[in-house]
């Protein structure tokens, strides 16, 4: 598997310029603001948005100003939902940080959330991105209704395989989508080009969910043990899913019992992955996944030969097969 150095290759220098450019977007002349900004581009990941959207520029020519705006768009508008989810979820921490709310409060955090969600609109407005802004709201409409929709199902805990797919698709594939359609656009592609690559960002977005979901019945923690968070916050994913679908009527109802009832309890999690690993849950997740990730790159072959090409199939790779 390729390093995200190596990936990030052909599009080094344009990432290494766009953390200041960034930095200028979110400015504000309110001094907590400024700091609270700054604590957030200080902790940032691995930041495979900002990569999919100048590789999916770079793909189809060169990199303009409007890719920045378009790649700012996207990181303020995901900084947004996030500050806003932590809130919602009341999470003290995000990726082994404080998170906003534990650092500043709730009321902090959501004035917070709401002004980096301004810039998106200003920064949009102001340099007239009215494509860019269009494929990044419709991004966001469909983040809140999967956010909504995984909600209302977690009730009955009555999600089947269709419907968890239409939940990851809005909530995690429309913003992968987004950064490969924003990127598109804003080297001048046509809309049947942009809606190409939509496409390719979604398809890679399933896959990656798929991963997400997968991580928490593998080992990840000192105790040699999955770590069963899902299960813990009654998420119906894939894997749990599939191996409800094969149990006996008897078995279903028991672990159905097991994640309303005693979900809190570490050994009764337990008790569901391991039902979960002998059902072929692990498995068949696995060969979705894979389904997706063979049809993102059958998607890519038709693009131009590039660097840029190649180090979104690396990026495709990665994604299926990172540890974190």
């Amino acid at each position: 598997m390729a390093s995200l150095d190596s990936i990030k290759a052909p599009i080094a220098a344009e990432m290494k310029a766009f953390e200041p450019k960034f930095r200028a977007f979110m400015a504000s002349k309110v001094s907590l603001l400024d700091r609270i900004t700054h604590y957030i581009v200080k902790r940032k990941g691995k930041q495979l948005r900002p990569m999919l959207v100048f590789l999916s520029a770079k793909i189809h020519g060169e990199i303009t100003e409007s890719t920045y705006r378009g790649a700012s768009l996207i990181e303020l508008m995901h900084t947004a939902t996030l500050v806003h989810d932590d809130v919602v979820d009341d999470a003290n921490k995000r990726r082994g940080f404080f998170s906003i709310n534990a650092l500043w409060k709730n009321k902090i955090a959501v004035l917070v959330g709401d002004y980096l969600l301004s810039r998106v609109l200003l920064l949009a407005v102001e340099h007239e991105e009215h494509q860019l802004l269009k494929l990044v709201s419709v991004a966001v409409k469909s983040m809140s209704e999967g956010e909504l929709l995984q909600i209302e199902k977690a009730r009955k805990l009555d999600i089947d395989e269709s419907v968890y797919y239409d939940i990851i698709k809005q909530k995690t594939a429309s913003l992968i989508a987004s950064c490969c359609a924003v990127g598109a656009a804003s080297v001048g592609r046509n809309a049947e080009e942009v809606e190409y690559m939509r496409l390719f960002g979604e398809t890679l977005g399933m896959a990656f969910q798929i991963k997400d979901d997968l991580f928490d019945y593998q080992t990840v923690n000192k105790t040699g043990k999955p770590s069963g968070i899902d299960i813990k916050e009654q998420k119906m994913t894939l894997p749990l899913i599939y191996a409800l679908s094969q149990a006996s009527r008897s078995d279903k109802k028991r672990m159905i019992g097991i994640i309303k009832k005693h979900h809190d309890k570490p050994d009764r999690v337990q008790e569901v992955i391991a039902f979960v690993n002998q059902s072929g849950g692990i498995a068949y997740a696995e060969s979705k996944m894979n389904d997706y990730r063979d049809n993102a790159l059958k998607m890519l072959e038709d693009l131009p030969e590039n660097p840029s090409k190649q180090s979104l199939i690396q990026l495709v790779d990665y994604v299926i097969n990172r540890n974190v």
